[in-house]
């Protein structure tokens, strides 16, 4: 058995629950496929509710389309983007990583993980860490803004999981950050991304987990 969170809007706020299923030991994509599976059987039976997979193990193409390796934000992979942003103590930087693919961008920079984060640095500004997940559901959210406007249909969905995230090993998760934009489309408040602080202080306000 394993535990793995999900992400759903309920009383206009983001909110986390983590839910119990069977895993299914392996690397390859049909059996994290499987648990991804698993994972909907355990949410469906607890909720009643529909969920959709955040990634490129989904078997449904929205869900594949909308993983940070394969959505761009001015012209660049999300997954570059969160990487080559990172402000490393005695580094900076790392710009370089924008022009490479996002599982090597993701691998690189783990060199420099022992120097210390001490912010994030995108388009010229500077991002705090706390809240910690502010910055990358930041990019997320403008990268689907950018793709589909406002008018990107989840009304099928209720909850969103992404398989290849663990919280014992990860912070930032794409599926907390489409439950996001989710939010905004019903608060109507989509204005929260034209200023940092703004979006640090609903993020504080409307995101529980």
């Amino acid at each position: 058995m394993a535990v793995r969170p999900a992400w759903s809007v309920k009383d206009n706020k983001v909110v986390r629950r983590d839910f119990d299923f069977k895993w299914i030991s392996g690397l390859n994509i049909s059996q994290k496929r499987k648990n991804a599976d698993s994972l909907h059987e355990s949410i469906k039976a607890a909720t009643g509710e529909t969920v959709l997979e955040v990634s490129s193990k989904g078997r449904e193409e929205l869900g594949v389309v909308l993983s940070a390796f394969n959505l761009k934000y001015k012209g660049y992979y999300l997954e570059n983007i969160f990487q080559s942003s990172k402000n490393f103590s005695g580094v900076g930087t790392l710009p370089q990583l924008l022009e490479i693919p996002p599982k090597e961008a993701k691998e690189a920079v783990k060199y420099y993980m022992h120097n210390g984060l001490e912010s994030f640095i995108w388009d010229g500004v500077e991002w705090p860490l706390t809240p910690k997940t502010a910055f990358y559901d930041y990019i997320y959210v403008s990268a689907l803004v950018e793709k589909y406007g406002q008018d990107l249909d989840l009304s099928a969905y209720t909850w969103f999981t992404d398989i290849e995230f663990n919280p014992a090993k990860s912070i930032n998760c794409q599926a907390r950050a489409l439950a996001i934009y989710k939010l905004l489309q019903s608060l109507g408040d989509f204005d929260v991304l034209k200023e940092k602080e703004n979006w640090l202080e609903f993020h504080k306000k409307y995101v529980l987990g």
